[in-house]
């Protein structure tokens, strides 16, 4: 029985390196992701109209010819993890490589469709991927967030010094809204009946684009910081307006927050929720507060769709941020004096949550 026993433990050990080797090498993912979108690997196997063999991509690549066996192990690895396909249908023997539904998300503004490209380079930038080597001094000092450990100042203070990492920050944000077109299919019915909606902290209004287009008789105004709006020009539907939101949102029938209340500690979105309650229209139609954020729900979600939601959480801690259950969504609604929410979980690893007052 000892034996046995011994045996055992000693899978489950070998079973548990096996992991350990997984999470240190997770790092990986990213870094050859990045190296995909550097290269342009999706737009060029689009561009190709069909599956890529390996000389190609190399040659269009203009790699040397010794080092092709490195571009076939990139790509191995890229479609193990679901970022390309390997196809193996060439008549020369070669295999060949096949755009996925991730990777079509990595083609280019110039052809249709959403790029998700200024995301990965934002997220694989490697100033901002080094505040996570300061994980253990951040957690036992007193520095309020990670990026003030890594950066030596807070995120939104980095990005206003900086120019070219604001411009990084609202193409990533501008980039991630342009999926808002996919959910509106679904979700129409939350903007029909509005005359008018506030898209707070919106940056260069992608999103109220997109739901300007659709809905042509909504008045919809981007509201953010003067510095981000300052040279914008707006449209018949379409306005930009400056300001700070902890201090003066505009008046609409529906404020929208996508992806702002997940940067904040509860204390103040409970500030911005209180000031979006006070901004809505005081006529005949209930006004409501329309959010766009991850609902972690750990019991219902799928392993891929955890890691992500739990993943952002994380990355949500270089701004003393964080992402929340729906336990912890409905404490915040309550505390900030709202009666009634509803949550539509088809957003992909998002949701989009109805509050009313």
């Amino acid at each position: 029985m000892g034996s046995i026993a011994n045996s055992q433990e000693a899978i489950e050990l070998f079973q548990g390196q096996t992991l350990l080797y997984m999470n240190m090498a997770g790092f990986l993912k990213s870094m050859c992701l990045k190296w995909a979108v550097q290269q342009g690997i999706a737009d060029i196997i689009h561009n190709h109209a069909k599956p890529i063999t390996l000389p190609d991509l190399v040659s269009t690549l203009q790699v040397p010819p010794s080092r092709a066996s490195i571009v076939q192990r990139f790509m191995r690895f890229l479609a193990h993890n679901g970022i390309f396909a390997i196809i193996h249908e060439s008549k020369e023997g070669h295999e060949a490589y096949a755009l996925t539904p991730a990777s079509k998300l990595l083609i280019s503004k110039a052809c249709s469709g959403p790029c998700l490209s200024p995301m990965v380079k934002m997220a694989c930038d490697p100033v901002l991927m080094n505040a996570y080597h300061h994980l253990g001094d951040w957690i036992c000092g007193e520095i309020p967030t990670l990026y003030e450990a890594a950066l030596g100042k807070p995120f939104w203070e980095f990005l206003g010094e900086n120019p070219a990492y604001m411009s990084l920050f609202n193409e990533a944000m501008a980039a991630d809204s342009q999926m808002v077109d996919l959910a509106l299919k679904n979700c129409s019915s939350v903007f029909e009946g509005l005359d008018s909606i506030v898209d707070v902290g919106g940056g260069i209004g992608t999103t109220a684009k997109i739901i300007c287009e659709a809905f042509p008789k909504l008045k919809c105004v981007v509201f953010d910081l003067p510095q981000v709006v300052a040279n914008l020009s707006g449209s018949n539907n379409l306005s930009y307006v400056g300001g700070d939101m902890f201090k003066f949102i505009p008046q609409a029938d529906a404020i929208l927050l996508k992806w702002i209340l997940h940067d904040y500690t509860d204390e103040i979105c409970l500030t911005i929720l209180k000031s979006c309650k006070d901004s809505l229209s005081r006529n005949d139609k209930r006004g409501k507060v329309i959010i766009m954020d991850i609902v972690i729900n750990e019991k219902e979600d799928d392993q891929d769709m955890t890691q992500t939601k739990l993943s952002m959480d994380i990355i949500m801690m270089n701004v003393n941020g964080k992402e929340r259950t729906e336990k912890e969504w409905k404490q915040l609604f309550i505390e900030a004096g709202f009666k009634q929410y509803k949550i539509f979980p088809f957003f992909g690893f998002k949701s989009l949550i109805e509050l009313y007052p």
